[in-house]
């Protein structure tokens, strides 16, 4: 059996989400704040990490990596 993960503290303003993808013209499902909090998380390690392979403890703007 898989061991649940624990639950990282929330990033995300959730009205401020459910309103921009209502904006976007789509509803939005009881889980799309966990899974988008989820990803920001990984987001800001992948930063983090690159901060610091680059001798760094300031994470900067170009560290956040996006794939288009």
């Amino acid at each position: 059996m898989a061991k649940k993960k624990t639950p990282q503290e929330v990033v995300l303003v959730g009205s401020k989400v459910k309103a921009a993808i209502k904006a976007a013209g789509c509803n939005s499902s009881a889980d799309v704040i966990d899974a988008l909090n989820d990803y920001v998380h990984w987001v800001i390690g992948q930063a983090a990490a690159r901060a610091s392979a680059n001798g760094r403890k300031t994470v900067r703007g170009h560290d956040i990596l996006v794939k288009e």
